[in-house]
Parts: structure tokens; C-alpha cells; sequence
């Protein structure tokens, strides 16, 4: 089931991981810097278009940050 502050604490950890503060994110998403605080506190929610550029920002799967799976990963597309 998903969960803001599980959402937020993955995503602080992925932020911290790249050496970015919360302004550097929020100027990437065109964003303040307390709304990144309010995601990575789990009391405010994103839209799918920042989903995908924090995902690909990060190099991180959607499925990670929504609490669907424990592997950060984005899963490999198979050539046809």
C-alpha cells in the first residue's frame, strides 16, 4: 500500500545519495525548496510528470518510490 512518508523517506535517501540539497531538487523541478521538505516529510503528494523526472534524475524506478518493491532499479527494457 502506498505511503507519503515511506515516499518521502526514499526520496530523501536518493537526494542525499546524489550529494543534492532540497533547493538543487526543487530548482530541477521548478519547485521551492519547502515543497520538496513537505514530500520528503510525507505530508504532500507530486504530480506523475515530477515522478517520472525525480525517477530519471535519480536513476530510480517509479515502483521503488511508491513502496511497490525494495529494489531502487528501474527494470530493463527488453529489445525486440
Amino acid at each position: 500500500m502506498f505511503s507519503t512518508e515511506e515516499f518521502g523517506q526514499r526520496l530523501r535517501i536518493a537526494r542525499k545519495a546524489c550529494g543534492e540539497k532540497q533547493e538543487d531538487l526543487g530548482s530541477f523541478l521548478g519547485v521551492g525548496k519547502s515543497q520538496v521538505s513537505e514530500l520528503e516529510r510525507g505530508s504532500a503528494s507530486t504530480t506523475l510528470e515530477k515522478l517520472s523526472l525525480i525517477c530519471q534524475r535519480y536513476h530510480i524506478s517509479a515502483d521503488y518510490l511508491l513502496g511497490l518493491t525494495d529494489e531502487p532499479k528501474p527494470y530493463k527494457r527488453k529489445k525486440n
